[in-house]
């Protein structure tokens, strides 16, 4: 008969980190592919306005946004406190609004050019002028595809 031996001081095994690099590996790589980058840097506040009719804009790619408000404090002291105007990263003014447009579009696949739509979050204090004379740079550009930025209103 065996005799079972109870007072022996096992060891306990190393633990088997082999397969530890791949693991991380793994995890960096899922984080990654998930996580998506701030794409603009805001130079310009804005808040945009409240309304009741959304309509959600479904193919985001599509989309190239014209950020309209005052600038941000870091800018005030050069640019003042006036209305400006940001596509992308840069300040733009009126004048130069088609030919950016005209550049995003020619940068997208041939058959997105045709549905690119143009997004405006622009400030709800902004004026109207302000906002006509964009949409007007935006018609020459044969960008007529357009867009309001707002958020949903709670209460009538």
């Amino acid at each position: 008969m065996a005799k079972i031996r109870r007072n022996d001081k096992r060891e306990m095994p190393a633990l088997n980190t082999s397969s530890l690099p791949d693991i991380i590996f793994m995890l960096l790589f899922f984080f990654m592919s998930v996580t998506s980058m701030k794409e603009v840097s805001y130079k310009v506040q804005f808040q945009v306005p409240k309304a009741t009719e959304l309509t959600k804009l479904e193919n985001k790619q599509l989309v190239r946004y014209i950020y309209v408000g005052t600038p941000t404090a870091e800018f005030r002291k050069e640019l003042g406190a006036e209305t400006r105007i940001q596509i992308n990263d840069a300040f733009v003014r009126k004048e130069e609004i088609g030919d950016r447009i005209i550049n995003e579009r020619s940068a997208m696949t041939e058959e997105n050019q045709g549905k690119m739509i143009v997004s405006i979050k622009a400030d709800k204090e902004t004026r109207m002028g302000v906002i006509s004379e964009i949409k007007q740079e935006l018609r020459n550009a044969y960008a007529l595809k357009l867009s309001y930025a707002a958020t949903q209103r709670t209460s009538y």
